[in-house]
């Protein structure tokens, strides 16, 4: 008998995330996490915190992290958005702003979870090629579609552009919602937050996953006009009004007042990957200048795969995409220098 519910169900490539083994002392440099703990102070926050309000929904604004966040930036709290990670804010946004007959617009080789979320939510979609120095070009952008999303610096290529480039892009596209994904913009991006003041079109995202070390309690944000967070509001309270939970709240807000913390943990990171750079050049790499904690590397004379399989049976992992112009390239995280030293071992050992 025919089970035709079944034809109900919705059919869907999901995103792919870094591997997460449950092997022990490995070295894992494939999902970008930060290989520092979190602010003393956030730390302080979670052993103070009273378990017993657990019992009690969160604040559903968020309003502590969320002034927080807003005089980091030197905006309103009406301009800032908050969610379960910035793939939960970058979801609604969706959601929430793409909603033209037109398709929205983004470069073939960015953050995969993009047309997952077209696909998901219904949003024709069209992709402009990157150049063949991977850098994406801003003219491209200036045809008529229904929204523009961008990553600076962009994923998996570790290449960032800087504030005159995003306004250009908003600039192109006065119909139309332009996302800035600043995921990776703290290691040596320039912020593009100062012009949601000028242009009511744009959005800037942004974690606290990556930089700030907290990618286990998933914190998200967005900044932008009082009329778009309006409306990314109401979306998030048409299904889930509580998605920063009560100790996100506090342990996010004692993060983010700690900058003294931050911006040495981003420092020590940037530090490291000038270092792991010049270690894979001297080596024969390839490796495109990054501002993200992580890098872009490629060998003229050897297997990229070859070299991430042979480096998982040595239980140190970095990223390998099977896609086209960039099948012969690896992300690696920027870890602690004592684990760029075993990288930089295996590697050698690989290349013998």
């Amino acid at each position: 008998m025919e089970q035709t519910w079944k034809n109900n169900l919705r059919k869907i490539k999901p995103y792919v995330p870094g591997e997460q083994s449950r092997e022990k002392d490995i070295v894992k440099l494939n999902a970008n996490e930060n290989p520092y703990p979190p602010s003393p102070e956030a730390v302080e926050a979670i052993r103070a915190f009273d378990a017993s309000k657990l019992r009690l929904y969160p604040n559903a604004d968020a309003t502590p992290l969320k002034e927080a966040i807003a005089d980091y930036y030197g905006v309103s709290k009406e301009n800032v958005f908050l969610g379960n990670g910035s793939d939960d804010v970058l979801a609604v946004a969706f959601q929430a702003l793409f909603n033209s007959d037109l398709p929205i617009a983004y470069p073939d080789l960015t953050y995969s979870f993009y047309p997952v979320w077209c696909d998901l939510f219904g949003i024709p979609y069209k992709t402009y090629p990157v150049g063949d120095d991977f850098r994406i070009n801003a003219e491209d952008y200036r045809e008529k579609n229904g929204g523009v999303v961008i990553p600076n610096p962009n994923a998996p290529t570790s290449l960032g552009e800087g504030v005159d480039f995003v306004e250009k892009l908003v600039q192109y596209n006065p119909d139309s919602v332009v996302i800035i994904d600043e995921a990776y913009n703290d290691f040596g991006g320039e912020t593009s937050a100062p012009l949601t003041k000028k242009y009511d079109n744009l959005l800037v995202t942004g974690t606290f996953s990556k930089s700030r070390s907290l990618a286990g309690l998933r914190i998200g944000y967005a900044i932008g006009s009082a009329e778009l967070i309006a409306v990314l509001e109401a979306v998030k309270n048409s299904y889930n009004s509580y998605t920063i939970d009560s100790l996100s709240i506090e342990a996010g807000r004692a993060s983010i007042l700690d900058n003294e913390y931050f911006e040495a943990t981003c420092n020590k990171i940037i530090a490291t990957r000038e270092r792991l750079t010049s270690e894979l050049e001297a080596l024969g790499f390839t490796v495109l200048p990054s501002q993200a904690n992580f890098v872009f590397a490629t060998h003229a004379s050897r297997s990229m795969k070859e070299m991430f399989e042979y480096l998982k049976t040595k239980k140190v992992f970095i990223r390998y995409f099977a896609l086209p112009r960039i099948d012969n390239y690896v992300r690696i995280t920027v870890g602690t220098d004592e684990e760029t030293d075993v990288l930089i071992r295996e590697i050698k050992e690989f290349l013998k």
